[in-house]
């Protein structure tokens, strides 16, 4: 199978790169800048310019690209870029499948976010998006640049990814840092649901829908059973046999996190259906899991 990527430079673009190479497939990055890289091809999504025989040549499309999340919630230009960034590349991918004659299937990045705070009710694919912190509203508009490729015929798949649990990134990476140094605190009242995924089933879960053609629409990409951000707090303390004493007031939260506040303090009690009833069977069902695989 070909596989064209965008946002391949990216930490789970890295990965998804060698798992899927790994596997027998051949991998082609779309890159931004010149590269002699022969796997490579360079673009320029907000110029819109892409050598879309490269898109004409690939079995599947998989857009990751986007500005990292992590940086001042407090920025006007972050904002702006964590959208523009995110809904840009995917229309204009969107616009090339749209546009070629043999309609590449299109794997469009997006996160978990869009179901906005839903408290503890369990969230399928179906279920509605609510509320209108930022990442909700750029999880719509990012999900809507990929119309294109559906209007056209094109299988696509919306991959509503949760935090990916892994010692080498964030959100994992700090959270460890922290509780090894006793610091690990439960955020607000902790009975906020805390969606997560392990690195390995999240690149299990996409390898999986690069080749099940039957699959399309959103796909919850999260663990099987949601915890609670003062069970993952427990949880981490007790895997790094540290303390879990503290907490992080509300109040303080949502002054310092400013747009991303709604993320540490909203609920998102995550099921991905669409995963289990397609037959995809996940290593890391539950928060223990996710953290003792995350911890490697």
């Amino acid at each position: 199978m070909r596989v064209l990527i965008a946002g391949s430079s990216g930490f789970l673009g890295k990965h998804l790169t060698v798992r899927l190479r790994g596997e027998g497939h051949d991998v082609r990055r779309l890159v931004r800048g010149k590269s002699a890289a022969v796997d490579a091809s360079m673009w320029d999504p907000y110029a819109g310019q892409l050598d879309e025989a490269q898109v004409e040549a690939a079995d599947v499309v998989i857009n990751l690209a986007g500005s990292p999340t992590a940086g001042n919630p407090h920025s006007r230009r972050w904002a702006r870029e964590l959208r523009t960034s995110r809904v840009e590349t995917t229309r204009v991918l969107a616009e090339a499948i749209a546009r070629s004659e043999r309609k590449p299937d299109f794997l469009a990045g997006n996160g978990i976010s869009y179901y906005g705070d839903s408290g503890a009710n369990v969230l399928t694919e179906e279920s509605p998006s609510r509320g209108d912190a930022l990442l909700t509203d750029v999880t719509r508009e990012w999900q809507s640049a990929a119309d294109p490729a559906v209007a056209s015929g094109a299988r696509v798949c919306i991959l509503r990814t949760a935090p990916v649990m892994d010692h080498r990134g964030s959100p994992f990476k700090p959270l460890a840092a922290l509780c090894r140094l006793g610091l690990g605190a439960r955020l607000g009242s902790g009975r906020q649901h805390m969606a997560m995924i392990s690195l390995r089933d999240w690149l299990g879960a996409v390898s999986f829908l690069c080749s099940t053609p039957a699959v399309s629409g959103p796909v919850n990409l999260s663990c099987v059973r949601t915890p609670t951000n003062a069970e993952f707090t427990d949880a981490l303390a007790a895997a790094l046999h540290r303390p879990s004493l503290l907490v992080a007031p509300s109040a303080v939260l949502k002054v310092a996190a400013g747009a991303l506040g709604p993320e540490l303090l909203g609920s998102i009690n995550a099921c991905p259906k669409v995963l289990l009833d397609a037959g995809f069977e996940f290593q890391d069902s539950g928060v223990s899991e996710v953290i003792a695989a995350a911890l490697g």
